[in-house]
């Protein structure tokens, strides 16, 4: 008898620390969706999550009664906090600018009430186990209860379940597990405590069965109170979010709440992007995009009739399958990514470039702006040393750089980076009607005494365009004087071990966007 009920307290402890991690990586990969800059934020959460831990331990010194009463409250609200916790941040993000605020608080809870369970269980299971066994046995569960859910997370939770019912199947672990401890201890408890815990129990599990059901409408309320057109497809990724909205005849494409098209402007950021590289090269016919899953630079590059293959490499293939068969996105790119001269795959565009020895002509380098560490790999000089190497000597790389204005050193940061991997660069800027004025670097591999930018603006455009010319070229060449206070020199390289973009991107003048 003794036996079975400490197993099962062993087993309530394995379930908090299932559930409880895995509350951790949700919140902080919200953090990385809604802040940015995930390596900073998954390392204070976690760290914040521990300490709040040993905060928690330290306040069970007080409780001296009725302590099995007590670890069932707290089993039941860390069951009802861990459930509504995403569903709470994505609602609040439609409100509020200050996100990180409720983010890192439900991080402290959630670590307060673990911290407060674990010394809990070992004082009840002192009944039951002599000392030594006790503590070993129950951090041993604990232990191997994250294990599990960090297992559950990385391939179950995100990618089938993702972040909005990904908490309730913890939370109805975490519950179940409970109702198992209080059936079975219920002569330990007095008739005031099992009325009082029926009551608790009973409203937890209404609140998380009712919110199973209303979690998907009100995430879909709060997400078109965050955007001012309507939502009209919004689908989370093991990667992403992505949404797409409507207004009146035009479609905007987000990912994580950032804008990354819009059908009214985007030949303004597409032409840029794909005709100077494509253009330059007097044969182009190996070429390799790297993200681009709208399929749009894709389109752009099969205007060019020398081209026999094009590579492309996105990481999320949730992207790419809308590229291929989302009608909005099909229309846009004309079926671009079902051509027969397209192979995508699915792959980190770092680790592909490592693992292949493929060379190529052109390098179109279509990512998300570096607002963390992860993407800033993509800018780096490491990067861009391994994209010299992979192209023929002539060869052609550009990268979509942010905006010159908005983010000027993380501008700067980009074209000096791609510079010290060897190449011949030269910035370009374009005003895309809703991003605003943005940015390319542009880099050749041929000699140092070649004028990339004077070939640039003699360039002719023998395929149809429908904004980009000669005329156009000699515009985004040019910048004008350097009205910005800071120096060049004091612009880092931005390198795998001393990664400096994000905080240039992070620190840019976005209040004035």
């Amino acid at each position: 008898m003794f036996k079975n009920k400490s197993t099962l307290l062993k087993a309530a402890i394995f379930a908090t620390g299932f559930s409880g991690v895995v509350a951790e990586y949700i919140l902080s990969t919200l953090a990385q969706y809604f802040l940015g800059n995930s390596v900073f934020h998954w390392v204070m959460i976690i760290s914040l999550m521990l300490f709040s831990m040993g905060l928690g331990s330290r306040i069970t010194k007080n409780f001296e009664t009725r302590l099995l009463k007590r670890f069932l409250i707290l089993e039941f609200v860390l069951s009802f906090i861990v459930s509504f916790a995403a569903l709470l941040v994505y609602t609040a993000s439609a409100y509020t600018q200050s996100i990180g605020i409720l983010i890192y608080s439900l991080a402290i809870c959630i670590g307060l009430l673990i911290g407060m369970e674990i010394p809990l269980v070992i004082r009840i299971n002192d009944d039951y186990e002599k000392l030594r066994f006790n503590i070993s046995n129950i951090l041993e569960n604990d232990y191997y209860g994250s294990l599990l859910g960090g297992i559950f997370f990385a391939f179950i939770g995100l990618p089938v379940f993702g972040l909005i019912y990904t908490p309730f199947i913890l939370g109805f672990v975490n519950f179940s597990v409970s109702i198992v401890v209080l059936i079975f201890l219920w002569d330990l408890l007095k008739s005031s405590e099992r009325k009082a815990l029926i009551v608790l129990g009973t409203f937890v599990m209404i609140s998380l069965t009712t919110g199973v059901f209303v979690t998907d409408p009100i995430i879909k309320y709060g997400e078109q109170q965050k955007y001012s057109d309507k939502v009209i497809f919004a689908e989370q990724t093991k990667y992403q979010r992505i949404v797409i909205t409507k207004w009146k005849n035009d479609y905007w494409l987000y990912l994580n709440g950032n804008e990354q098209l819009c059908t009214r402007d985007e030949l303004m950021y597409h032409e840029p992007l794909v005709h100077p590289a494509m253009s330059l090269h007097p044969n182009p016919v190996n070429v390799l995009v790297l993200g681009g899953g709208d399929g749009c630079a894709v389109r752009e590059i099969l205007k060019y009739p020398k081209v026999e293959k094009i590579t492309l490499v996105d990481l999320d293939p949730a992207m790419t399958k809308l590229g291929k068969t989302n009608p909005i996105l099909t229309k846009l790119n004309q079926n671009s990514l079902n051509n027969a001269k397209v192979e995508v795959l699915n792959d980190d565009g770092y680790k592909y470039l490592l693992s292949n020895d493929d060379y190529y002509d052109v390098i179109i380098i279509d990512l998300p702006d570096p607002r963390g560490v992860e993407l800033g790999r993509l800018y780096s000089h490491e990067f861009y040393k391994l994209c010299y190497r992979h192209l023929r000597p002539g060869g052609v790389i550009v990268t979509q750089a942010g905006s010159p204005y908005f983010a000027t050193q993380a501008f700067s940061c980009i074209l000096e980076t791609m510079k010290s991997a060897g190449f011949q660069t030269v910035p370009m800027h374009n005003q895309v009607i809703t991003l605003g004025e943005w940015g390319w670097s542009l880099g050749v591999k041929q000699p140092a005494d070649s004028n990339v930018k004077k070939q640039l603006q003699n360039l002719e455009f023998n395929i149809p365009t429908r904004w980009i010319n000669k005329e156009a070229m000699a515009l985004i060449t040019s910048f004008g004087k350097d009205i910005y206070p800071w120096e060049k020199d004091s612009v880092y390289i931005n390198r795998i071990h001393e990664p400096v973009l994000y905080k240039y991107y992070l620190k840019g003048n976005w209040d004035l966007y």
